[in-house]
């Protein structure tokens, strides 16, 4: 009768099944292990390049890296951010993130609105505090098309339906960064709108037509700029004119072969001092080729594959299939940019203003590409094995 008593006292069990809360995996070692040996190798090699042009700018050899240090800390807090937010819920907010950044990248080319450099009109702020709106317009391109894409699902082999509304905001989005004139990341904005969407399942005939449709346009719009033409024209031929249009490519070239094997070695290189433009930025792999040689240059390259290859993995075992095309969408920014940048340095590709990931200097680019990381990261942390 007592152990009745306390039977009948005694809680009962709740009737609703218990949810177990699924468990988010750690981040993934070697994808941010091969993005921090690519960081530490960007600060080394900024601070080399970039030394004889900041002592002479500002009696300062470490001017670029102190603000490269200033734009990794801030990138590294807002890629924390975007790593901790739920990823599911930023479909919500694509198309008003579309609007706001073609909004920037048309303010861009308005005179006293953005600034130009160096030929092109592609920033925005105070010269001492700028950004590239560009740069950003690339996670909002990734984004969009993620959350687009993932609402389509089989429709996407639909060349009305599916293609034609993908090609177009891509187009809205980079003819104006066409028109800095930016036809690096113009570009880079077409080839990752065409690799999403083969992931996501479209037909490849259908790639292929709009590639060739697209083809003549850009043919024009090339042809019709004497400074378009000119890097073209420098490409096929840079020792045609190698103190002018073939300028930048020639010395690239020269400081590479200097390099050899082993390289010169660390701070020696010879180009940096006035010979190569923009040494610390868009061909700082040619001076890392001189100093570091043909094995540092396949180090980075080697870097870059195996972040490419954890990044692919982390989103193919995404929960949904808007993570796993927001995480491709991120790796092929990253990946496609490194290679075209690779590629002009090596006068495999024509000369345009693509910095190298995570090592050129430069802070609207840096910032992108950790956050572009930290997205991998954030839907990798829910995947499902």
């Amino acid at each position: 009768m007592f152990a009745d008593g306390l039977r009948g006292n005694a809680p009962r069990p709740s009737a609703q099944p218990h949810v177990r809360r699924a468990t988010l995996k750690p981040p993934d070692a070697l994808l941010l292990g091969s993005v921090a040996f690519l960081l530490a190798l960007g600060l080394v090699m900024v601070f080399s390049a970039s030394s004889a042009t900041a002592y002479s700018a500002y009696h300062d050899t470490a001017y670029f890296l102190k603000r490269q240090v200033a734009f990794l800390l801030v990138g590294l807090v807002l890629a924390y951010a975007a790593y901790r937010v739920d990823y599911r819920k930023l479909p919500a907010v694509a198309p008003a993130v579309v609007i706001l950044t073609v909004v920037l990248l048309v303010l861009t080319l308005i005179p006293h609105i953005g600034f130009a450099s160096g030929g092109a009109r592609r920033w925005i702020g105070l010269r001492a505090l700028s950004f590239q709106p560009s740069e950003f317009g690339k996670l909002t391109l990734v984004l969009f098309l993620a959350a687009k894409l993932a609402s389509l699902g089989e429709r996407v082999q639909s060349l009305s339906k599916g293609v034609w509304p993908v090609l177009f905001i891509t187009l809205l989005l980079s003819i104006p960064v066409f028109l800095e004139p930016d036809m690096g990341t113009a570009s880079l904005y077409v080839f990752t709108a065409f690799a999403l969407l083969f992931t996501a399942g479209a037909r490849i005939e259908h790639l292929i037509m709009c590639g060739l449709a697209m083809l003549p346009a850009i043919a024009i719009a090339v042809g019709s700029s004497a400074y378009k033409r000119a890097r073209v024209f420098a490409f096929l031929h840079p020792w045609k004119d190698p103190q002018n249009t073939g300028f930048h490519i020639v010395q690239s070239l020269l400081a590479l072969g200097s390099g050899g094997v082993f390289g010169l070695g660390l701070g020696a290189s010879r180009q940096k001092y006035f010979y190569l433009p923009e040494a610390h930025t868009d061909f700082i792999f040619a001076v890392l080729g001189e100093e570091l040689g043909l094995l540092g240059c396949l180090t980075v390259i080697a870097l870059f594959v195996l972040f490419a290859i954890r990044a692919v993995t982390l989103a193919l075992k995404a929960p949904d299939r808007f993570g796993m095309l927001l995480a491709m969408g991120c790796t092929f920014l990253i990946v496609i940019q490194a290679f075209i940048n690779v590629g002009v340095v090596t006068s495999s590709w024509p000369v345009t203003g693509v910095p190298l990931p995570f090592i050129s200097f430069g802070g609207s680019s840096l910032i992108v590409s950790l956050i572009a990381v930290a997205l991998i990261a954030n839907v990798g942390r829910h995947r499902t094995v």
